[in-house]
């Protein structure tokens, strides 16, 4: 309510200094933004409250996960602002980046796939990413998918007939992203089963399965091969050759169907429901990227978005395209949702693709988390969302916050060294001051780097002085 007061001031004087009428309808604009975002945001962030066997959305998000029956804040914007308006192209540029001078271009599908969209009751969006014409390169044209999907059966029902539901959904979806020319697909963190890992109850575990020789990945390769596609499959492992030890896992299927590699989940979430530990600890595996027909990728499953360094590790290995796959809610998470995979696509000039599952899921019995809030049934809500960005800080618009989507994006991959020579991040990077500094910190006996005056005091706040806010 500050920040709006202030730019509502600041828009006052503005029009009293008779100012440039555009930049007056500009300040407007931003100001809708920006209450627009906030009030999502905070209707997102509500408390809710929860029994044993109810829990009460905010009154801003409608029952079914949208935002005031809105699909997306995008959604939002279009409606109050015009979808071809003036202003709401100078909001995205500002808040959305532009590639090449304009906005992300929306991307014209196959008819067959809109159909299928259609057809199944589930969101499909296009957009292109261009970069600067070459003389001594050829474009590198790669077409990026990214799945979101609600689970499809009861979480009461037995278990073969959930993953097979699941199953079922998703290689509709796949099915719709093969005709729209997907040649890198990413699907959403644990797709094979519901996202149960607040419950702690360990009869969930038998969703884990070998990634190189599992039912999912029996049902994916056909596809992968079908598709002529390398598909990003995050499952719940289970590592026969360690003493059946449970990982969360990406597998990572190349275009003849192939197994070609797995990395595991480097940091694992102990924040609210999401007490993850009960069933898998920090993965094994590094930083690893895979060179495939496609281009190099990495997997930054879901948590290890919050970790700066996590997103750098997979740059300094040379990815080109990192998939985020995430299942997080908005009670937790979804101011930060639009921010962090963006900021990971600017800070390590690659293409970043944040993939949310959504839907409430509702599990049998209450869990808690040690947090004081009552025993409940379900996370929340899981927000969708879905986008891809670019390393010259522009993005797509999210899929919805509520519908199964498939999102389709063309890119062209000389855009990443195009950008690294404008902007030069690697090589004005101090890697081996950064290096320095993290040796001496993991050290027992460190000492951080702060500089104090030794006759520095703090200055009495007397009992009768208020304070301006006040």
């Amino acid at each position: 309510a500050r920040s709006s007061s202030s730019l509502s001031f600041f828009l006052m004087k503005t029009v009293k200094m008779k100012m440039n009428v555009r930049l007056c309808v500009l300040l407007v604009v931003v100001l809708l933004f920006s209450w627009c975002v906030s009030h999502a945001a905070l209707a997102s962030s509500d408390k809710t409250s929860c029994d044993a066997s109810t829990c009460s959305v905010p009154h801003s998000v409608a029952d079914d996960g949208s935002l005031a029956s809105y699909d997306s804040v995008e959604a939002i914007l279009e409606k109050h602002l015009g979808a071809n308006s003036e202003g709401l192209k100078e909001v995205k540029r500002v808040m959305y980046g532009w590639n090449r001078g304009n906005e992300v271009s929306a991307m014209k599908l196959p008819t067959k796939a809109t159909s299928m969209a259609k057809e199944g009751k589930f969101q499909i969006e296009g957009y292109e990413f261009k970069a600067a014409p070459e003389e001594m390169r050829a474009p590198r044209l790669v077409t990026i998918g990214a799945i979101q999907n609600a689970i499809v059966a009861n979480t009461s029902a037995p278990f073969l007939e959930q993953r097979q539901a699941i199953y079922d959904r998703v290689t509709q979806l796949i099915e719709a992203a093969g005709e729209a020319g997907v040649d890198v697909l990413g699907l959403q963190e644990a797709w094979t089963m519901p996202f149960a890992f607040a419950t702690r109850e360990k009869r969930w575990l038998e969703f884990a399965e070998d990634a190189a020789d599992g039912p999912s990945f029996h049902l994916l390769s056909p596809l992968a091969r079908k598709f002529n596609m390398v598909i990003v499959s995050p499952i719940l492992e289970r590592d026969d050759a360690h003493g059946e030890t449970i990982w969360n896992t990406a597998v990572i299927i190349d275009n003849a169907g192939r197994y070609l590699g797995k990395h595991r989940k480097n940091h694992i979430p102990r924040v609210g429901d999401f007490n993850e530990a009960t069933y898998y600890l920090e993965g094994d595996t590094g930083h690893p990227v895979f060179d495939t027909v496609y281009g190099k990728i990495g997997v930054n499953i879901c948590y290890g978005r919050h970790h700066p360094l996590n997103w750098m590790g997979f740059g300094l290995n040379g990815a080109e395209i990192v998939f985020n796959p995430s299942a997080t809610v908005g009670q937790l998470s979804e101011p930060m949702w639009s921010i962090e995979a963006r900021n990971a696509a600017i800070a390590n000039t690659y293409f970043a693709v944040a993939i949310n599952r959504v839907g409430t899921e509702t599990f049998p019995n209450p869990f808690t988390s040690g947090d004081g809030k009552p025993a409940h049934k379900d996370f929340g809500h899981f927000y969708g969302s879905s986008y891809v960005a670019a390393p010259d800080a522009s993005r797509s618009p999210g899929l919805s916050r509520f519908r199964d989507g498939v999102l389709v994006t063309k890119v062209d991959l000389n855009l990443v060294r195009q950008v690294k020579d404008s902007w030069m991040f690697r090589a004005t990077a101090r890697y081996d001051m950064y290096a320095d500094l993290l040796a001496k910190y993991v050290k027992p006996g460190f000492k951080p780097q702060v500089v104090s005056s030794s006759k520095m005091q703090v200055k009495p706040v007397k009992a009768d002085e208020d304070t301006a806010d006040e």
